[in-house]
C-alpha cells in the first residue's frame, strides 16, 4: 500500500488528482496495457470508404445544403511547442564551430541530412527575410551564414522560435507577408466551418501562450474577415491539471522529485478528450494547428472536408431515426433487422453471435446501446511510405470487434500474425474528424463514458539522471474514442501537410 505524506495530499489537491486516480495509476503500471488485438488492416471496401468524384460532389452538396442550419466547430490541439520542430537546429548549434571547420567537412562527418537541407533551401523559409534583417549579409562561409542563421532563429535574446507555440510560427509566405498555421486554420474555417456569416474555433493552448494567441488574433483576425466575409468567435483552454498522471520508479512507487515531491507528467493528447466534453455543437471538426495547407490547395481540403461531413449528417440523420423509433418502443422484428443492418453497414458495428438468441426487449436494448453513441467520420491517407499507426478492426478485452485507429506502439511486433497485419495497412490516419456528439434529442453526450481505458501507453523515461516510467492517457483519435460509432473515408494526399520539422516547411505544400 503507498503511503502518502501531507505534502503529497495538499499537492493532489492542488492538481484536481484524487487519491483513487493515483492509485489507479499505480495499478495501470503493475499490470501493464496489454497490446492490442488486431484482426485486420482496414482498407477499402473491408473499412474504409472511397467514393468517386460524382459521389464526393453530392455529399459536398448535402452538406452545403444543410450548413446554414448547423452550429458548427473547428476544434484545434494546438499545445505543441515548436521547440521539437527545431531539434536539429539546436543539435547543430551544440556541434558545430564554424572557426574550426567548414559547412562541407561537417555533413560529411555527421551525414545530417537535416541540416543540408535547411542550408540547401535557406532562402525558401517564410522568416528568411526577417533573420537576414538582423545578421546582415557579410559571411566568411556558407557555414557561418547558417550557423549565425540558426542561432538568430533560436537564441532567447533574438527570435527564440523555440519557445514558441508552434501554431504561431511563419510557416507560409505570400509576397511580402508572412503566415502562422492559426492565421491559416482562419482561413481554413471560413470555407467549410463558416454558418451564416460566422466561424467558431477553440484551439487547446498551453497556458503559457494564451497572450501570445490573443495578440495573433488581434493581428490577424480583422484582415481574414475583411478577406472572408466571416466574423470569427475564437476562444481556447488549457490541458488540465488533473489529467497529469503520475510517473513511477522502476519498482511501481512514486517517483519523487529530489524536493520530496510526487513527479506528475501531462497525460498527451488524450488529455484533451476532457476539453473537448466541454465543447457543444452540432459538428466538432478536429484537426491539429500543424496539419495547414497553402491557399493554392485551400479549397481542394475545404472540400475533402465537406465530404466527411456529408457523410455524417447523412449517416446521423438514418441513426437520429432509428433511434426515436426505438425509445418510442415502434419496433417489430422487420425493424429490428433493418436496424441491426444499418448500425453494420453503415456505422461498422459488429454484434456478437449472441444477439441472434436474445429476446425482443434484448435485443432493443443492445440496438439503442449501438447507436446512441457519438460518431466520428476519420479521414485516411493512402500509405506512400512505410506502414505506420493507422485503421483496423480490432477485438478488444470484451470480445467487441470495432474500428479503431490503432499507433504501431500498440502493436506487439514481436507476433508475427500481429506483425503482418500491420504490414497489410494501406492507409494511415492524419488526425482529420469530422464529429457528431449529441443525440437524437439534441443532448450532449458524456464523451468520458466512452473511453477505453485500457488503450493508454507506459513509456521508459529519465529525469535527474534515473530510470522512470511514464504513462500516457488514451490518444484523443485513439483509445479515448473507442466507444464511438466509426466511418473511415479515404481523403487525398493533398489534405496531409503536418510539420513535425522545421524542414518540413520545404516540401511543395508549404511554398505558396
Amino acid at each position: 500500500m503507498i503511503e502518502l505524506t501531507e505534502k503529497d495530499q495538499k499537492q493532489l489537491e492542488k492538481k484536481g488528482i484524487s487519491k483513487e486516480t493515483m492509485l489507479g495509476h499505480i495499478n495501470t503500471f503493475k499490470e501493464g496495457i496489454p497490446f492490442v488485438n488486431l484482426e485486420n488492416a482496414a482498407v477499402i471496401g473491408n473499412g474504409i470508404l472511397k467514393f468517386s468524384k460524382e459521389e464526393e460532389k453530392e455529399l459536398i452538396a448535402f452538406y452545403d445544403s444543410k450548413l446554414k442550419d448547423l452550429d458548427i466547430l473547428k476544434f484545434v490541439p494546438a499545445s505543441g511547442a515548436a521547440s521539437r520542430m527545431f531539434k536539429a537546429l539546436f543539435n547543430f548549434l551544440n556541434a558545430y564551430d564554424p572557426n574550426k571547420e567548414s559547412l562541407e567537412t561537417y555533413l560529411e562527418r555527421t551525414n545530417d541530412k537535416d541540416i543540408k537541407k535547411f542550408s540547401d533551401g535557406l532562402e525558401r523559409f517564410p522568416f528568411y527575410e526577417k533573420v537576414m534583417d538582423s545578421i546582415g549579409t557579410s559571411f566568411d562561409s556558407q557555414g557561418e551564414k547558417v550557423y549565425k542563421f540558426i542561432s538568430e532563429l533560436l537564441g532567447e535574446n533574438a527570435l527564440n522560435y523555440g519557445f514558441y507555440p508552434k501554431g504561431l510560427l511563419p510557416f507560409h509566405k505570400y509576397g511580402n507577408a508572412t503566415a502562422t498555421p492559426f492565421e491559416e486554420h482562419l482561413k481554413e474555417g471560413a470555407l467549410y466551418a463558416g454558418s451564416n456569416g460566422k466561424a467558431k474555433l477553440h484551439f487547446t493552448i498551453s497556458e503559457q501562450h494564451e497572450e501570445m494567441f490573443g495578440e495573433e488574433f488581434k493581428a490577424s483576425g480583422p484582415k481574414v474577415s475583411a478577406d472572408t466575409g466571416i466574423t470569427y468567435d475564437v476562444d481556447y483552454s488549457f490541458q488540465k491539471a488533473s489529467t497529469d498522471t503520475l510517473a513511477v520508479d522502476m519498482d511501481n512507487k512514486p517517483f519523487r522529485n529530489e524536493d520530496g515531491s510526487v513527479l506528475f507528467r501531462p497525460g498527451g493528447h488524450g488529455a484533451l478528450i476532457q476539453n473537448l466534453n466541454e465543447q457543444d455543437a452540432d459538428i466538432i471538426f478536429i484537426k491539429n494547428i500543424d496539419n495547414v495547407a497553402v491557399m493554392k490547395d485551400a479549397q481542394a481540403v475545404a472540400d475533402s472536408k465537406k465530404v466527411l461531413a456529408g457523410v455524417l449528417l447523412k449517416e446521423q440523420e438514418k441513426a437520429f431515426e432509428y433511434a426515436a423509433l426505438l425509445d418510442k418502443g415502434e419496433v417489430n422484428d422487420e425493424t429490428i433487422e433493418e436496424i441491426r443492418n444499418f448500425l453494420s453497414t453503415n456505422l461498422n458495428v459488429r454484434f456478437s453471435d449472441e444477439f441472434d438468441t436474445a429476446s425482443n426487449s434484448d435485443k432493443v436494448n443492445i440496438l439503442k446501446d449501438k447507436i446512441n453513441r457519438p460518431i466520428r467520420i476519420c479521414g485516411m491517407v493512402k500509405n506512400e511510405g512505410e506502414p505506420g499507426g493507422g485503421p483496423f478492426w480490432v477485438t478488444n478485452s470484451t470480445g467487441e470487434i470495432s474500428l479503431q485507429i490503432i499507433e504501431s506502439a500498440q502493436i506487439d511486433m514481436d507476433n508475427p500474425a500481429q506483425a503482418d497485419i500491420l504490414k497489410n495497412a494501406t492507409h494511415f490516419n492524419p488526425v482529420d474528424l469530422v464529429c457528431a456528439v449529441r443525440n437524437y434529442k439534441g443532448e450532449k453526450y458524456d464523451l468520458l463514458k466512452f473511453v477505453d481505458e485500457k488503450q493508454g501507453f507506459i513509456t521508459g523515461k529519465t529525469k535527474d539522471g534515473k530510470e522512470l516510467k511514464a504513462l500516457e492517457l488514451p490518444g484523443l483519435w485513439n483509445g479515448a474514442m473507442a466507444f464511438w460509432n466509426t466511418i473511415f473515408v479515404e481523403v487525398p494526399l493533398v489534405t496531409f501537410n503536418p510539420v513535425k520539422s522545421v524542414v518540413d516547411l520545404l516540401k511543395e505544400s508549404h511554398q505558396a
